[in-house]
């Protein structure tokens, strides 16, 4: 039998959590498919042994999200319950609420399950959410950025650890307020094979959970794992885009240093939120240009109010700068300035709504 489809041996298993053992708690995001299945087995026998042999180990909160998509997803919330109770952990299982969007439903749904699994870990008192995504699932995401024109950022694919923006999902005031200890992402299994985790749970005899919209064509992602096997006839199997990423990473850490080696050579006093910031031109024009690019960025996100910056709109307009004439755009809540040998952001007078608008809308009050 191939390594590819042997079940993880108990250490193996533990090793994926290594590091983990001081924490106060996980929160473990469990659909109840194949990998979340494993991820709560293979925890809740690491939890067992830390605690035999140093006498504590994190609390584990197993989470299902229940996005009321399919008629059997009580059925499977249930049945992850009486899993998680069997192996001695706690569950909760928490409801995506409100209408869902006609499209981009995937994507909405991956948001409510983050929002709603950071609202729990934040009422926990936790700081760490823990998801079963697999060398599988890096290979997927890497397809399916460089079938959309990602930059090298999302081409590093998923990192084992990654901060969760508190800010972007809305979480409770006690969550977001200054000083809140930083939500994280890990993802202990990013180097192990699906097929390494199902060999698991049938030597275990652990039965999961089966979503059919992991097959359904309508998805970009389930059209994109159909290429996988042709892609690994040729040799560009999960290995090696998961190598791929894995280098893409350390080109991207190299560039964010060399970023903030710019910043502290061209704006090095204290950015204030609002701006503005102001470079030297002349010192800006002989930057590499990704570098440029991502410094001006960092300034635009930084003063702007709108949130982050669509690379796109960004490559436009540092084109623009590039070409020297004067320049005054906004972009992202932010004003972007070009003249007389500077270069400033700062934040962007509010938007004017037009007297027909305003109109409206005080018609919608009476």
């Amino acid at each position: 039998m191939a390594i590819a489809d042997e079940a993880l041996r108990e250490e193996e298993a533990n090793a994926l959590f290594h590091g983990l053992e001081g924490l106060r708690g996980l929160i473990l995001a469990i659909s109840g498919g194949a990998d979340s299945t494993a991820l709560l087995f293979m925890a809740a026998g690491w939890a067992k042994a830390l605690k035999r042999q140093l006498k504590r180990s994190p609390k584990l909160i197993a989470v299902t999200v229940d996005h009321g998509l399919r008629p059997e997803s009580r059925r499977e919330a249930a049945a992850v319950k009486r899993l998680a109770q069997r192996l001695g952990v706690a569950h909760r299982t928490l409801r995506w609420r409100g209408e869902k969007p006609g499209s981009g439903l995937q994507e909405a749904a991956r948001f409510a399950r983050y929002r709603l699994l950071a609202q729990e870990a934040a009422r926990s008192g936790f700081a760490h959410v823990v998801t079963a995504h697999t060398l599988d699932d890096q290979a997927e995401t890497l397809l399916f950025r460089l079938a959309r024109g990602s930059g090298l950022s999302g081409l590093a694919g998923m990192a084992p650890v990654s901060p969760l923006p508190l800010s972007e999902l809305s979480l409770s005031r006690q969550a977001s307020r200054p000083g809140a200890q930083q939500m994280l992402v890990l993802r202990p299994m990013l180097r192990v094979r699906k097929s390494r985790l199902l060999a698991t749970l049938r030597a275990h005899r652990i039965a999961h959970n089966d979503d059919p919209s992991n097959r359904d064509p309508r998805f970009a992602r389930t059209r994109l794992r159909t290429l996988l096997p042709r892609l690994a006839a040729e040799g560009l199997d999960a290995e090696s885009l998961a190598r791929f990423g894995l280098r893409m990473r350390r080109a991207e850490a190299a560039i964010e240093f060399a970023v903030d080696a710019a910043r502290a050579a061209l704006a090095p006093e204290p950015w204030r939120a609002c701006g503005p910031i102001t470079f030297a031109a002349a010192a800006f024009a002989e930057l590499p240009a990704e570098v440029g690019l991502r410094l001006l960025g960092r300034a635009i996100v930084h003063v702007g109010d709108e949130g982050p910056v669509e690379l796109g709109k960004l490559e436009m307009l540092y084109d623009s700068l590039r070409a020297s004439p004067p320049v005054r755009r906004t972009l992202a809540g932010a004003l972007i300035g070009l003249r007389d040998g500077r270069l400033t952001v700062e934040r962007a007078p509010p938007r004017r709504i037009p007297k027909t608008r305003r109109a409206r809308n005080k018609s919608f009050t009476k």
